[in-house]
């Protein structure tokens, strides 16, 4: 049996998952145009009645920071509001907080927070564009005008309003207590030091947990995440909005929401840079404005229909009254309508909760088009330029690494030991909005450029190392040789000594490559547009709007077709290197 036969039997089954994938793929379309999933508006008729046992003394705190009036509309100059983009806002928002922020089943950012904010744009006459991001660098990266406004039903603090400025709310926060329906936990007084309780890191229900309540939380980085930490029982509780609570609790998990508090801080609204109070008072004009023409009310009813909270309304404090439906009565009257009770729902077994929340066929069906369309080209393209810069950069580090000249050798050790240290969504922030504001210009906030430095500083690091201990594996007698035949150092360097070097190394630089597909999805945090994300993005959102996990298996699924082969191939090759053609 030949080495090349050998090969096309172990190719064989790869390339068979890879035709069955793209089969699926291209016969899983869909043709409807509705919008459904947990990012879809629930409606009017879904109003559900205010939460009780609210914390009396908040809702009488002073509210010191909304406006008394707002500017009228038709004084805003809006080429003065210092745009990144002039005519266009640049939003940074999130992907996975249904139904305030999220992306819908046409793969389109939408929620309350974006939809009132598309609707104040266009009273402004301005454009809007989406990026989603995380939570946790949202703020750091409005402050440092990356993006001109952070949409993620940001509850205002003291604390928050050192970093930025906010404008007048448009909602209000509750917090939600959520829970197993028959579980320990079934108030805030049950909360101890031997409770696992979720947040999702960065929240104002973070702060709470740590300085109101004085306890130590379990944080995760998004909603989905921390709900699905809960269905597995990881977790004991999940303080979270109430809001996104009510958008994410299923009865059919046996979960359910246990208990409500009002927010300390008591309105939500949109985020902007401190250096920026024109684009604030514009927005606060554009809120009072769809205020009073009855957009607000519209949206809040399709949104997140429940009665205001008693001397709270949006906007400014000469802002309408807005008119809206009787929500205290249609809750009321849903209440009377038989509904499936988080409590009635029968225990599931641990391969049933694997199934449902890993193997859903039609969650795969639906999110494997878009990670074929947007997911795998963005995520490949951000590795071959990663690893591009990587490996040259890396070689020169290696030569630095072993010359005889300590001037190139130190520099070289200490790069290495700085980047092999930090962690790499450091590296990647630091790069990202350090250098991100000073070259916007020529990147045109485009964070794959700065994202594939980034990873390729880091990888420099590691494939300079392997580099090194190549060539320093190859016996003296080569080079002794080389010169013995009249070759000068360079010369022997280049043609005989580093490339027994790299051959010796091609598996561990194949994992170094491999290394740096996955960690293509960190670049995430530097924001991404819709058409932008990778393939970690794209099945995240997916798992945001269908609350199922199987979009994040697919994904799975995608880097394994991607890195596997790499692995054959890189061995095929080393063979071929050692024996020669049969």
């Amino acid at each position: 049996m030949t080495l090349l036969s050998a090969a096309r039997r172990r190719w064989l089954p790869l390339l068979l998952v890879a035709f069955l994938v793209a089969l699926v793929a291209s016969c899983s379309t869909s043709s409807s145009t509705e919008d459904t999933g947990l990012c879809a508006p629930p409606g009017p008729d879904s109003a559900s009645t205010a939460p009780t046992n609210l914390a009396s003394a908040a809702a009488q705190a002073p509210d010191k920071f909304t406006t008394q009036n707002v500017t009228p509309l038709d004084q805003i100059d809006t080429s003065k509001l210092d745009l990144i983009k002039p005519g266009t806002i640049i939003v940074g928002t999130l992907s996975d907080a249904p139904p305030s922020i999220c992306v819908n089943s046409k793969q389109q950012f939408t929620g309350m927070d974006n939809e009132m904010l598309k609707a104040i744009a266009d009273k402004l006459g301005l454009k809007v564009e989406f990026v989603g991001t995380e939570f946790s660098g949202l703020l750091a990266q409005v402050a440092s005008h990356r993006f001109d406004v952070g949409s993620s039903s940001i509850t205002t603090t003291d604390e928050r309003r050192q970093t930025v400025d906010f404008t007048n709310g448009y909602d209000f926060g509750y917090f939600a207590l959520v829970g197993k329906a028959k579980g320990k936990v079934q108030t805030f007084q049950d909360l101890n030091a031997g409770t696992r309780i979720g947040v999702v890191q960065g929240t104002v229900q973070d702060d709470y947990v740590v300085n109101t309540l004085h306890l130590t939380p379990v944080k995760f980085p998004d909603y989905a995440t921390a709900y699905a930490n809960l269905k597995s029982g990881q977790i004991d509780a999940w303080v979270a909005p109430s809001q996104q609570a009510e958008g994410t609790v299923q009865a059919s998990d046996g979960i359910k929401i246990l208990e409500n508090t009002f927010s300390i801080n008591n309105f939500t609204a949109w985020a902007v840079a401190k250096n920026n109070a024109k684009l604030a008072e514009a927005l606060n004009s554009g809120l009072d404005a769809i205020i009073a023409d009855g957009t607000w009310a519209r949206l809040y009813s399709d949104w997140a229909p429940r009665p205001l909270p008693r001397g709270w309304r949006p906007g400014s404090k000469s802002s309408a009254v807005p008119v809206l439906p009787d929500f205290q009565a249609i809750a009321e009257r849903n209440a009377q309508k038989p509904k499936e009770d988080a409590a009635d729902a029968a225990p599931k077994s641990t391969l049933t909760q694997l199934r449902e929340t890993f193997f859903n066929g039609d969650q795969f069906r639906k999110a494997l088009p878009e990670l074929f369309k947007t997911g795998l080209p963005n995520t490949l393209k951000i590795a071959v330029t990663s690893g591009i810069i990587g490996t040259v950069l890396g070689m020169l580090l290696a030569v630095a690494g072993i010359s005889r000249s300590r001037w190139l050798r130190w520099p070289a050790r200490v790069y290495t030991d700085i980047f092999r240290g930090l962690p790499a969504v450091v590296v990647i922030l630091m790069v990202g909005l350090g250098f991100g504001p000073i070259v916007q210009d020529l990147t045109g906030g485009n964070p794959f450029w700065l994202g594939s430095i980034a990873l390729g500083l880091l990888a420099a690091a590691y494939i300079g190392e392997i580099f090194r201990s190549g060539i320093q594996s190859v016996e003296s007698g080569q080079m002794e040789a080389a010169r013995a035949l009249g070759f000068s150092y360079r010369s022997s360097m280049s043609l005989v000594v580093v490339p027994q070097g790299v051959r010796r190394v091609l598996p561990a630089l194949m994992n170094q490559f491999i290394v740096l597909i996955k960690d293509s999805s960190l670049i995430y945090f530097l924001g991404l547009t819709l058409m932008q994300r990778d393939l970690f993005a794209v099945g995240k959102d997916f798992n945001a709007n269908g609350g199922n996990l199987t979009p994040l298996l697919a994904a799975g699924l995608l880097y394994l077709v991607m890195t596997v082969p790499l692995t054959h191939l890189v061995n095929y090759i080393d063979d071929r290197l050692r024996t020669g053609k049969a």
